[in-house]
């Protein structure tokens, strides 16, 4: 079996590939998308155990599906689920046909995402980042780290993320940035991790810090770049621009919807919590009401950068 590791926010993990050389199908010429995450042959972190490892193969024959819940979007469905055994498995379907299923070992730690067609490249490039985004959400959750669902620019040496409901805005008011605000540059446009740090010591200081990540959504943008997070804004359309800031259970609320996890298994539930209630309480979060327009982009790089800054 072909391997190779790749490091997102710190954190390393393994794929493998074990589809058959005769289909001419080249597992790691479809993750074009995580060369700028791979570890090179030689470097230091080859030699740590990965945090999880990702088998892929091919195979028409699956356990029993027992499915729990599932999300769907634009075609495209990931549903969560569990064998007979009880073991986690999600399956995803793109535009109503099976494309792959994984099967998740306990903790996350091992996980096989076996593929019915290797004959559309697009079917198996949707499965596999779909199993290595799950992998690693859940994988993760206990260290600090959330996987969001968020877009975010880098401004003046620290990122900022836009939160909210698919067809909010996030893409267009970050689009905005990049054009109204000189000097801003988009880090990721779908998918960004977070990771919170809490003090070393008791008179150091909390650090949350925002990475760019393979899983970009439809806009390439696979940036193996770090920001200090300076901020995060929950947006609403609305027919005028209005800012506040969010505190307490504000601002843990606006959190919880972006981060992606299985909040009903008990050990992810408490890191994510851990996580959420960290970055509700050291990064300034902010509730953006607002038009598509130059004028919301510019109040709020004045609210969220120019008044802490100045």
């Amino acid at each position: 079996m072909k391997t190779r590791l790749y490091e997102v926010a710190g954190h390393v993990f393994s794929v493998g590939s074990n589809l058959p050389e005769s289909a001419g199908v080249d597992l790691f010429a479809l993750m074009d998308n995580y060369e700028p995450f791979a570890v090179p042959s030689g470097n230091g972190n080859a030699s740590e155990s990965p945090l999880f490892t990702l088998a892929v193969e091919h195979s028409t024959a699956l356990p029993g599906f027992i499915e729990e819940t599932r999300q769907e979007d634009e075609g495209q469905e990931i549903l969560c689920g569990h064998d007979d055994a009880g073991s986690s498995m999600f399956n995803f379907r793109l535009r109503g046909a099976d494309v792959g299923t994984l099967l998740c070992s306990s903790g996350y730690v091992q996980a096989r995402l076996v593929v019915p067609d290797i004959s559309s490249q697009n079917s198996v490039k949707f499965a596999v980042n779909n199993s290595l985004m799950v992998l690693y959400a859940l994988a993760t959750a206990n260290l600090g780290t959330a996987l969001f669902h968020s877009a975010t620019v880098g401004y003046r040496g620290k990122g900022y993320m836009f939160l909210g409901q698919s067809g909010t805005g996030k893409s267009t008011h970050a689009r905005l940035w990049l054009r109204y605000n000189e000097g801003s540059a988009l880090l990721n446009d779908d998918n960004p991790v977070v990771r919170f740090f809490a003090p070393e010591s008791p008179a150091g200081v909390a650090r949350a810090v925002v990475y760019g990540s393979p899983w970009s959504g439809k806009t390439p943008c696979y940036k193996n770049e770090n920001l200090p997070l300076g901020g995060i804004v929950l947006l609403s359309q609305a027919p005028f621009n209005k800012i506040e800031r969010l505190r307490g259970v504000k601002a843990y609320a606006a959190l919880v919807p972006s981060i992606s996890g299985k909040r009903w298994e008990r050990l992810i539930a408490d890191g994510l919590h851990y996580t959420e209630n960290a970055l509700a309480s050291n990064v300034p979060l902010w509730y953006l009401e607002c038009l598509p327009d130059e004028s919301a982009a510019r109040l709020c790089r004045e609210t969220i950068v120019d008044v802490i800054d100045g």
